[in-house]
């Protein structure tokens, strides 16, 4: 089986637990009064789910793949670079890089991490132009901070602790 069609069943297997947590665990601990409403806390995930399962058979099945004219097309087609051949460092750095961000979220305030996150996996990425990429990411970090405080009205603490916000 093809490296896609190996990467997809993994992600079935995901979408299966994950949905099996959506249908079966999520919905048990619901007061009374919300089991009447149309829309439950699990609807979201359990649409995700479905749409995750689905996706994922039909890699996993190779619908997806037009099938090659010749037998030379054929062959070409069911080689894949190796491993080796992917670009596996910027991928690693991000990871490592999410991982540094969600310590620093809380001791380094929403603001102050998210710029740097977006920041530096910008520059991970390839991004040269520094003002740029600082102006984007304020905006982008400010503005999800204005949703999710002043809209949504959930606290989250914007700037580092010792500033006494």
């Amino acid at each position: 089986m093809a490296l896609d069609r190996w990467i997809a069943l993994v992600i079935l297997l995901i979408f299966a637990a994950y949905g099996y947590g959506a249908w079966f665990t999520m919905d048990g601990s619901l007061p009374p009064f919300m089991r009447r409403n149309p829309i439950w806390p699990s609807t979201f995930p359990k649409v995700i789910s479905i749409l995750g399962i689905l996706t994922a058979l039909i890699v996993v099945s190779g619908i997806e793949q037009k099938r090659p004219k010749s037998g030379a097309q054929a062959a070409s087609a069911s080689v894949y670079r190796t491993i080796a051949g992917y670009h596996l460092a910027p991928a690693i750095a991000l990871l490592a890089l999410m991982v540094v961000y969600a310590f620093a979220l809380r001791p380094a305030g929403f603001l102050l991490s998210t710029v740097g996150f977006l920041m530096a996996g910008a520059a991970i990425l390839g991004e040269r132009r520094w003002i740029t990429m600082f102006v984007v990411s304020a905006i982008a970090a400010g503005t999800v901070w204005y949703l999710i405080q002043q809209v949504l009205g959930i606290f989250l603490r914007p700037l580092p602790a010792f500033m006494g916000v």
